[in-house]
């Protein structure tokens, strides 16, 4: 694999390299012609500054990069918990990036990663990004997806299947009677959102219901829940449905608080409710919450396992695409 370094770009520009670091770390001293020469052979020759250069130079970086879509989120918390203790028995650290599900943010971070050479990356990503999964291999960068699923052999995932996770909540509604279900969640573009939203889809289409009500969120966290909570209390009651099923336990809690500060309606008796992660918070709700289990302290242990293996590996390397199933755990909220 050839590494563009400094001499190559001073090479092209035609200056000494003294002159490539001031345009990287002091350009007001170089005049704007120079400058503006030395930014083109930067940008064709697909430079990026090392700055873990010594670092390298005595081996494999001993730092890693993990991006998360909700760093506020306990169960991203837990995922990271997970792959920080396997990456401490192999001496390397974790360097935590909180995309907040922006696709822009996002970027930043792996821009950042790439720039400090990490020994590889860790994503939740916000939507498909395989252009840049495969840049980074061919820097040398090794990565892996978490909590998302790819069928592309050329790339390691851990994940849980989120289609089933889907199928089980809305089993479970139904088998408690309920026929009018809504599905609250978004943006519907991240992946995990739209396997749940699918397997609640085909549990109803099995027994002849018509799919669930979307109702959208910007984001798959507390205050976006609460939102959806006093739009449904403006609703009349005919137009309630009597089940709902979050994409995320952050959602359901928010549901759960906006429903019962703003209506006289009861859950489960009025509307039913079930959320996904199973965070210690659910359990813990005014009316404790069902949830659809995975284990995240597990996935990113599992995650960080893979990646350090990938990128320690000469040669051919097999990637692979570790699947969980989800459990349903049952409490009152939708149990009365």
């Amino acid at each position: 694999m050839f590494s563009v370094g400094i001499k190559d770009v001073a090479n092209l520009a035609g200056v000494s390299v003294g002159t490539v670091s001031n345009v990287l770390n002091h350009p007001t001293r170089v005049n704007p012609a120079t400058h503006e020469r030395v930014s083109a052979a930067i940008a064709k020759l697909g430079f990026v500054r090392n700055a873990a250069a010594s670092q390298l130079r005595a081996g494999l970086s001993r730092s890693v990069g993990l991006i998360v879509l909700d760093s506020a989120n306990p169960f991203f918390a837990a995922l990271a918990r997970g792959a920080e203790d396997h990456a401490a028995t192999a001496g390397v650290s974790v360097l935590v990036g909180n995309s907040g599900e922006d696709s822009a943010r996002e970027e930043t971070y792996l821009d950042l990663f790439e720039e400090q050479r990490v020994r590889g990356i860790l994503l939740s990503p916000v939507g498909d990004i395989t252009p840049r999964l495969e840049r980074l291999r061919a820097r040398g960068i090794a990565t892996v997806l978490v909590d998302r699923h790819t069928r592309n052999s050329a790339f390691s995932s851990v994940a849980v299947d989120d289609v089933a996770g889907g199928r089980l909540a809305a089993a479970h509604l139904l088998s408690s009677g309920r026929k009018r279900i809504a599905f609250v969640g978004g943006p519907l573009h991240i992946r995990q959102v739209a396997d749940r939203l699918e397997g609640a889809r085909q549990a109803l289409r099995n027994v002849g219901l018509p799919d669930p009500e979307i109702l959208a969120t910007r984001s798959m966290t507390l205050p976006a829940g609460q939102e959806i909570g006093r739009q449904l209390a403006a609703r009349g009651p005919q137009d309630l449905p009597d089940a709902i099923f979050a994409a995320n336990d952050m959602l359901g809690l928010g549901l759960m608080q906006g429903l019962l500060m703003n209506t006289g309606l009861r859950i489960p008796q009025d509307i039913a409710l079930i959320g996904y992660d199973d965070i210690a918070f659910a359990e813990s709700a005014l009316v404790p919450m069902s949830s659809i289990r995975q284990h995240a302290t597990e996935l990113g242990r599992r995650a960080m396992e893979l990646l350090l293996e990938e990128s320690a590996a000469e040669g051919e390397y097999v990637h692979r695409q570790l699947i969980s199933t989800p459990s349903l755990v049952v409490r009152a909220s939708t149990s009365s």
